[in-house]
């Protein structure tokens, strides 16, 4: 397990199950801090003395080169070797975090956190190939579950974490929180990674792929969150296409083209980004709903949108020993299913429904989150070559790191278009319902052979 994309070596007689739990603590961190800033940044513009605008970049600063990178850090990656990749990414984030919670001026802390979106990118990419190879094939339904469900764990406990941290001892601890996690994993993977390989610098051509990607990304994300303004602003979003199709016809895209195709794998990436899509603006509408809309307080919010992390890390290890017994395709298939379930009956959200009537649609909804992940990223990876289990990773990632990002953004943006009542929170939770039903079939047509398929 020298490179990323070298040969995969056989099974070994002893699993190495703390490779997969640093996987799993990797996956946790890097998602928390996707979300655990954004209940700080009212504190961080006051604390910094800055316009509400400029503190959102605290959060944006992350998540953009976060989403740029993911695909070349996977052809970077395929160049060096995992064990000085990951000790080096692990180290920069770390650091990254630290200079965030040090930053004297605005400025210093949206560079840190730029710092930390990179070498989050390249642990994004990690995680699922360290989870994969440090297993037999046929316990990587169970590998694979532990950092598919402790991600989305991360970013829906990340707020309700943050708000305590906040309170008790300032926003800068905020950025603390993750480095006692971040030492254990060091030390952990330090020692039982196999040495060898060696880094290499990125050359030009990833750098200017990581450009267009961003510049794609960033264009969507102004023109959904100015929405709220004036429908007009959705124009902004336009040049996402141009620098979408120009960056695919080039030697970066063209591995991604060449892996969804061969590898058959378009559809189960456009179900992640859906799920995770719909996952992110239902946890948001909700969020904002409850609190102002209901007036409940920010405790009793956050353990009613808690039912849902908590019903999905109790269904993730099931997840994965189902898909070992039974197959990937049909436990995906059938979390998938119950998480739709879920979202449906979270639609019609009324005046007169109370916390439980959310938080056990939550926990249904969650129920199929914590099986339909490892099962999924499963599928996605053993479709994979070893020579594209990189690009396979990083594709991955990237579609479930788009839908984190941009399904906040578009419950914003259905919620300003239907209206500041309940036409607006009916229309966002509607779009993330139809999101999530949109995955079932994608899964369900998996690795079907092209006769079934056409019939």
């Amino acid at each position: 397990m020298s490179a990323v994309t070298g040969r995969e070596a056989p099974a070994a007689v002893t699993d190495r199950w703390s490779l997969v739990a640093v996987a799993g603590m990797l996956s946790f961190v890097a998602m928390l801090d996707m979300n655990i800033v954004n209940i700080a940044l009212a504190d961080i513009a006051g604390g910094l003395r800055v316009s509400a605008q400029t503190a959102q970049w605290a959060a944006l600063g992350y998540q953009l080169p976060l989403v740029a990178l993911l695909l070349p850090a996977g052809r970077w990656l395929g160049a060096v070797g995992t064990r000085p990749a990951l000790l080096t990414a692990l180290g920069g984030f770390a650091l990254g975090s630290a200079a965030a919670a040090a930053a004297p001026w605005a400025g210093a802390l949206i560079a840190a956190r730029m710092v930390q979106g990179a070498f989050g990118a390249v642990l994004f990419v990690l995680m699922p190939v360290l989870a994969m190879r440090s297993v037999r094939p046929g316990l990587r339904g169970r590998a694979m579950s532990v950092p598919a469900t402790l991600g989305p764990l991360g970013a829906v406990t990340g707020p309700a974490l943050g708000g305590l941290i906040v309170d008790h001892l300032g926003w800068r601890a905020v950025f603390l929180v993750k480095l006692p996690v971040c030492l254990a994993a060091w030390l952990v993977a330090r020692r039982h990674l196999p040495r060898g390989g060696a880094l290499a610098r990125p050359d030009r051509a990833e750098v200017t792929d990581a450009a267009l990607i961003g510049g794609a990304v960033c264009a969507v994300l102004l023109g959904l969150t100015l929405t709220a303004d004036a429908p007009g602003w959705l124009l902004l979003g336009a040049p996402a296409v141009p620098l979408t199709a120009l960056w695919l016809r080039r030697a970066g895209g063209q591995p991604v083209r060449s892996v969804l195709r061969e590898n058959r794998t378009a559809g189960l990436n456009t179900a992640v980004l859906a799920v995770a899509g719909a996952f992110a603006a239902v946890h948001y509408l909700l969020a904002l709903h409850l609190q102002r809309d209901e007036a409940a307080g920010a405790t009793a919010t956050g353990l009613t949108i808690l039912c849902f992390p908590l019903a999905m890390g109790i269904a993730g290890p099931l997840g994965g020993r189902l898909a070992d017994r039974y197959g990937a395709r049909p436990t995906a298939t059938a979390g998938a299913a119950l998480t739709a379930l879920g979202f449906l009956l979270l639609a019609p959200l009324g005046d007169t429904w109370t916390l439980p009537d959310v938080a056990w649609r939550l926990a249904l909804a969650g129920t199929g989150m914590g099986l339909y992940g490892g099962p999924t990223q499963a599928m996605v990876m053993t479709s994979a070559t070893p020579a594209t289990v990189a690009t396979a990773a990083s594709t991955v990632q990237l579609a479930r790191s788009l839908g984190f990002t941009l399904g906040p953004a578009l419950a914003t943006a259905a919620w300003s278009l239907g209206g500041s009542g309940a036409g607006g929170l009916h229309l966002g939770l509607g779009l993330a319902a139809a999101g999530s039903c949109l995955a079932v079939p994608l899964l369900a047509r998996h690795g079907r052979p092209a006769v079934a398929r056409a019939a």
